[in-house]
């Protein structure tokens, strides 16, 4: 709303048309609410033509309509705003003109005349080149309706809406700017042009109001989606309940389903219809009407119900919703590139509706006289069913989209997981072989570099014993000997501390048949599950009874086709069935315990060798020390002899150029001191040198060389020295190794 100092500078703009159009225009830059524009339109309008009542009226859908701006002048006639109007006053035919010719009318009671002003041909649509006036006698029934308002005169002006998002679209008629005055009065052509170009005005502020309105829906559904997106997509869990209470509280529901078709789960909220008692264990999506329609509709339509109980596809399930308010429903198929997911549902209320009338009216039947009285009447419509629009069936089908895509997202992910649970059981698994294979390499490993580290093969046999009992945890291992005449005895054991030890035991020979040691030589491995139930000798089963043994696995040790002794595993407190791979340990083991005992063997008969070589061995030593002694001296004297000569050579060929060096180092020494001393006289006599001379002392930094120069020569000096030094002692080592090499000339001595 501008002030009243900005209202008198429009005002002041001009009081004409241009003035009019001016202000209208000023208007709808200034306001981007329609109502602001249309209230100021009628009250421009109004001046400008000097009537009592400029009003707007709007068509509804239905063909009824509202006076929705209004202005009128010193209350000559009464107030119309916000009062509704049946689609009968205006009849289908005048509505048709409106639209198709853009056609206006002037009425003037007085004489019954009515004027009427296509702008358009109503056979092709074009625009007429003049804006002629026709007149006509108009209809009694007009005549009593506009007496009834108290309107003498009146001027009917058309406005349409051009939808901007849709240009190829046909216009449709918004409404109607109208002009009522108590008295009779003759319309002149131009002030019917210039309001024409002022519903022109209005037809633009329109348009601009209804995309405003656009893309204020479009931001609120926006931001609507993206709260219920966060809600869906917030992982690890979706939140489908609450998003799901969220799409029924936006679209206005007061309850609502989630039905997932793989699983057959369904979320709710809000009040639910009662399955009857027959289908009472099943959701009412599994109910076959339902079905049906699922089917029907897996290709995205959307079921928009405004009144279940007018629906004919649904009478068999709408029982089920009369205990409840539901009346109205929305249901919208769940899709995913073609993969039907389940179905959204939200249940709509039925609402009570109050429309202010001008003017009671039968309900019942059609009004055949023409209205007498425009006093407001207001009529209640209870149990009215309101229909879903477009922009709500819009919000639905984007909030769809959105619920499809995180219920997909959840179903790979509860596929993934379970493929993840599967793969960690199948690790879980391969993981316990691998444990048990590495436990398997462990200790053969062990038991192999006990062997290799130690020759004592009944320390072997007992890491072996040791090591089996625990990787199979059993209650005894043991190995027993075969001796002579198929007598055998313990000969290691690891057992349970809680058993009594059979170390040294031997079994009766009853016990031990020959027929049993063939057997055993060919490989056979016995494993006995159950001692009481297996098929044994009584000998035998009373002698593992009496040691109080349930089970036992036998793996024979056999070397060079002879059956050297036995591996026993023993289970004390009760049955046990052995395993494959628990006997291809114990065979594994056995080999090695053969290597074990063959490698003792072969060590025992080496022993001999060896003692009787040993003495042989000493000899060879002595005689091998006589020689290395009488080769060390000789290799000595060659290598001193070779030394001195090749030291004598360096010497003199190192003592020439470093005794130049020596020499000169003296004259060098006098030399910079007396330049230096020239230098000094320079600086003492010449002060003042030129530019270069003290850029360039300054360059060598002459104070440092004149310091340091001298040092560097005394250093050169000691240097030489020392070397000369060392060519001496070398010289002297040298000749005094040359001299113990001397020739003699015994014939002189003599």
């Amino acid at each position: 709303m501008t002030s009243a100092t900005e209202y008198s500078q429009e005002l002041a703009a001009g009081t004409g048309e241009e003035g009019l159009l001016y202000r209208i225009t000023a208007r709808i830059r200034q306001s981007l609410e329609l109502k602001d524009i249309l209230n100021t339109s009628v009250a421009e309008i109004r001046a400008f033509l000097g009537t009592d009542r400029v009003m707007v009226y709007r068509f509804d859908s239905d063909g009824s309509g509202e006076v929705v701006a209004e202005s009128i002048h010193q209350q000559r006639l009464p107030s119309l705003l916000g009062l509704h109007f049946p689609a009968d006053d205006i009849p289908q035919e005048a509505r048709d003109m409106f639209l198709k010719a853009r056609q206006r009318s002037i009425v003037n009671v007085a004489n019954g005349r009515i004027g009427l002003s296509p702008l358009d041909s109503p056979e092709t649509g074009k625009s007429l080149r003049s804006e002629n006036i026709y007149y006509r006698a108009v209809d009694p029934c007009h005549i009593q309706y506009l007496t009834a308002m108290g309107v003498q005169s009146s001027l009917v002006v058309p406005i349409l809406h051009h939808d901007p998002q849709e240009q190829a679209a046909r216009p449709r008629l918004w409404g109607l700017l109208v002009s009522h005055h108590s008295t009779p009065r003759s319309d002149m052509k131009q002030e019917l042009q210039v309001v024409q170009q002022a519903a022109d005005q209005i037809s633009v502020a329109i348009a601009h109001s209804s995309l405003l309105s656009q893309a204020r829906a479009e931001q609120q559904r926006e931001v609507a989606i993206n709260r219920i997106t966060n809600l869906l997509h917030s992982q690890p869990t979706i939140q489908l309940q609450t998003a799901l209470e969220a799409t029924i509280n936006l679209l206005g529901g007061i309850g609502g389903r989630l039905y997932l078709e793989s699983t057959k789960e369904v979320y709710t909220f809000g009040e639910q219809p009662t399955v009857p008692d027959e289908s009472a264990s099943i959701a009412i999506e599994e109910h076959p009407l339902w079905q049906d329609w699922m089917n029907e509709s897996k290709t995205g339509n959307i079921w928009a119900i405004t009144d279940l109980y007018k629906e004919p596809h649904w009478e068999e399930l709408a029982p089920a919703f009369q205990s409840t308010q539901i009346r109205g429903m929305l249901v919208i198929p769940l899709n995913y590139r073609q993969n039907f997911l389940g179905v959204l549902s939200v249940f709509r209320k039925e609402v009570e509706i109050e429309i202010m009338w001008a003017g009671h009216r039968d309900t019942n039947e059609q009004q055949k006289l023409p209205q007498l009285s425009f006093a407001a009447w207001l009529e209640q419509r209870k149990g009215q069913a309101p229909k879903w629009k477009p922009e709500e069936l819009t919000l639905a089908q984007a909030l769809a989209d959105q619920f499809a895509i995180a219920i997909q997202q959840q179903q790979m992910y509860q596929k993934v997981q379970a493929m993840n649970e599967n793969l960690e059981s199948l690790i879980e698994e391969r993981t316990a072989q691998l444990q048990k294979s590495l436990e398997l390499t462990r200790v053969v490993k062990q038991v192999s570099n006990q062997i290799r580290s130690n020759l004592d093969y009944k320390l072997t046999l007992q890491t072996i014993v040791r090591e089996v009992r625990k990787l199979l945890k059993t209650d005894r291992v043991l190995i027993y000997k075969i001796l002579e005449k198929l007598e055998g005895e313990v000969v290691v054991e690891d057992a349970d501390n809680n058993l009594r030890s059979i170390l040294g035991m031997k079994t009766p020979l009853e016990c031990f048949p020959e027929d049993y040691a063939r057997l055993y030589v060919r490989g056979r491995v016995r494993a006995i599950n159950n001692v009481a139930s297996e098929d044994l000798a009584p000998c035998h089963r009373e002698f593992l009874q009496s040691l109080q043994i349930k089970a036992n696995l036998i793996v024979p040790i056999t070397m060079s086709n002879q059956l050297w002794g036995l591996i026993i595993a023993h289970e004390c407190f009760a049955p046990r069935n052995w395993q494959d791979e628990e006997m291809d340990l114990m065979q594994h083991l056995a080999d090695e315990a053969v290597i074990a005992i063959q490698q003792a063997q072969l060590y025992e008969s080496s022993r001999t060798a060896e003692a009787a070589a040993k003495a042989q061995a000493e000899e060879l030593v002595q005689a091998l020390q006589q020689v290395q002694q009488t080769q060390a001296q000789l290799i000595k004297s060659e290598k001193m002899s070779s030394l001195g000569l090749w030291a004598l050579g360096i010497a003199q060929e190192i003592k020439n150029p470093v005794n130049f060096i020596y020499t000169q180092l003296s004259d060098i020494s006098d030399y910079t001191h007396q330049l230096l001393e020239l230098l000094r006289l320079y600086q003492l006599y010449y002060p003042q040198p030129n530019g270069e001379i003290s850029y360039q002392t300054e360059t060598i930094n002459l104070d440092f060389l004149i310091n340091h120069l001298p040092k560097i020569l005394l250093s050169m000096k000691l240097q030489a020295e020392r070397i000369n030094s060392m060519m001496l002692s070398l010289r002297n080592f040298s000749y005094s190794d040359l001299a113990s090499m001397k020739s003699v000339n015994h014939h002189e001595n003599m």
